[in-house]
């Protein structure tokens, strides 16, 4: 039986050990760097996550709420789940711009690492299918559901609790071999398969990531206010961005990197082996911000089509790219690029193009003689 979306029967007994270790194999024939087997005790989480919600740090992602402690109980999301099977997938596009020279660069937009190639939804959750089906083929029909990044599921604790890697202080998984720059997949199951050993913490008394975030998102070690994190403020919040944020933001237009670029064990990362992340789609590693803010409606959603940018909209691109604008050095290309788009018809991107020609005029009258002030 596999998923029925009504819960998943127990499973019939057999070499478990061996099972898994098969798993892991077939794992890594797919392009997964690595899979674990974790059990579905995340009560250590819970109390975590009820704080973090009763602070508000999720800000407007209301759905965290909703879902309350079903995050940290998969057999209240998937009832007969026993176990979960996760697995890793490095993302690192090949030959991508210098990411810090691209940072640096006001003109030029910076599109987080993760976004550069294809929907890792679309990927992963077909690798982990594939996987399900693999063992099906092996041990007939079991219950399962395949997850990633789509539904409450706490994929960093599990991750970690199967052995995948540790907990970063930037709140992200973080490996000795590899880093931080992966997507995680989850299949929840009934197959008592033996449990992986987690990893021990090497951050030690390191604080790079935190003195790294750009707007001071990640409060204290493993606490992140997702209401400051810039990822949360270009793709999650659909509405205005606050003011005194904006500044801060720079020309990140879609997520952030920051606290990754900044961990040393990012030193050890590598490129991904995986055809749709390694190649950069349509330039986004070195793309001009004036270029990128010209794209029309139909511009956008074709390039995007099958990333994962496209989720966002053609309107919450637009406000960020107007930020960005704002942040960068006052040029007449930037002028000329925001003001064809003052009368914009989406208020929510009129209010962010006022915003970034304000910074810009205030820019030019500090600069200006005072007998042109007048």
């Amino acid at each position: 039986m596999n998923d029925t979306g009504t819960g998943i029967a127990a499973a019939p007994a057999r070499d478990w050990a061996a099972l898994a270790a098969d798993i892991a194999t077939w794992g890594r024939a797919l392009g997964f760097e690595a899979i674990g087997v974790s059990d579905t005790d995340l009560s250590s989480e819970e109390g975590h996550l009820l704080r973090w919600l009763a602070a508000d740090r999720h800000g407007t992602m209301d759905y965290m709420a909703r879902h309350g402690t079903t995050r940290a109980r998969p057999a209240d999301l998937v009832p007969g789940t026993v176990r979960v099977i996760t697995a890793r997938m490095n993302y690192s596009p090949r030959d991508a711009a210098d990411a810090e020279a691209t940072l640096a660069d006001g003109q030029t937009a910076y599109i987080a690492r993760y976004a550069m190639g294809r929907d890792y939804h679309k990927v992963l959750r077909a690798k982990l299918q594939q996987l399900a089906d693999r063992i099906q083929d092996e041990i007939g029909d079991f219950g399962y559901r395949v997850f990633t990044d789509s539904a409450p599921v706490l994929e960093v604790a599990l991750a970690a609790k199967s052995g995948l890697g540790w907990r970063g202080k930037h709140t992200l998984l973080l490996t000795r071999d590899m880093g931080s720059y992966f997507f995680l997949g989850e299949i929840y199951t009934n197959l008592p398969l033996p449990v992986t050993d987690p990893q021990t913490s090497h951050c030690g008394t390191c604080t790079a990531c935190i003195g790294a975030c750009p707007t001071g998102a990640i409060v204290a070690p493993y606490e992140l206010d997702a209401r400051r994190c810039i990822s949360y403020l270009t793709i999650e919040l659909t509405g205005a961005i606050p003011e005194a944020l904006r500044p801060l933001i720079g020309n990140r237009v879609y997520g952030c990197d920051d606290c990754q670029l900044a961990c040393p064990w990012n030193r050890f990362a590598q490129a991904t082996g995986e055809h749709d992340f390694a190649a950069v789609r349509h330039g986004l590693d070195r793309a001009s911000l004036v270029g990128l803010f010209a794209w029309t409606k139909e511009d956008f959603n074709a390039r995007m089509a099958g990333s994962a940018i496209r989720r966002i909209g053609y309107e919450r691109w637009s406000r960020n790219l107007a930020v960005g604008l704002g942040n960068a050095p006052s040029s007449a290309d930037v002028i000329t690029a925001l003001e064809r788009r003052a009368d914009d018809p989406s208020p929510l991107v009129r209010e962010h193009v006022a915003w970034a020609l304000a910074r810009h005029a205030a820019q030019r009258s500090v600069h200006l003689p005072s007998d042109q002030l007048s």
